[in-house]
């Protein structure tokens, strides 16, 4: 009787680990999910990028710099880093650089009644919602997934199977400060 009874105990138990084990590999492919989502909109930035560039060429003549600024934070975010603060230390750049473009086109009329600027602005806006709405799901996972590592008694499962937490992907260290990049030149 006694065996029974240890093994229900052990099979209860093997189902328990295997329920936590199948839950932390779910919430670790939603992280995954998530984090190709910010990717996807990041490469759409990236390729906006150039055509951005290019149109702003022919109008700033002497704006070689802010040009240059733009056209290495891409470069510099495309190559990414190991880890999500690299990655985020070059979005950060990359927005900066482009707020600079932004705020010296405003010393060009010709520049901003040009259609295809104001296309790729609009593009550009979109984007960056975009970005921000995929940013925060992805912050909103890990937050679960992390949440479900940490907790008692599914975190003894989680570290016994290699399961560690993972980061949030924040673009700067005061969101408000940030704040979206204004590419409305009407």
């Amino acid at each position: 009787m006694l065996q029974w009874i240890i093994l229900g105990i052990i099979v209860v138990v093997v189902l328990y680990v295997m329920s936590v084990y199948n839950r932390l590999v779910d919430l670790r492919q939603r992280v995954r999910n998530a984090w190709s989502q910010i990717d996807v909109q990041l490469r759409r930035r990236y390729d906006l990028i150039p055509n951005l560039v290019n149109t702003v060429k022919g109008y700033m003549t002497h704006e070689r710099e802010t040009l240059e600024a733009v056209t290495q934070a891409r470069a510099q975010a495309m190559a990414g880093g190991g880890s999500l603060a690299d990655q985020a230390n070059a979005e950060n750049a990359l927005t900066g650089a482009l707020r600079s473009l932004f705020a010296v086109a405003e010393n060009y009329p010709q520049l901003k009644a040009d259609s295809n600027f104001r296309q790729l602005q609009e593009e550009l806006s979109n984007t960056e919602s975009k970005i921000a709405f995929a940013r925060q799901f992805y912050n909103d996972t890990v937050q679960r997934y992390n949440t479900y590592t940490e907790m008692f008694p599914s975190n003894l499962v989680a570290n016994a199977m290699g399961f560690t937490p993972v980061d949030y992907f924040n673009l700067d260290a005061e969101p408000a400060a940030r704040g979206p990049i204004n590419v409305d030149f009407k």
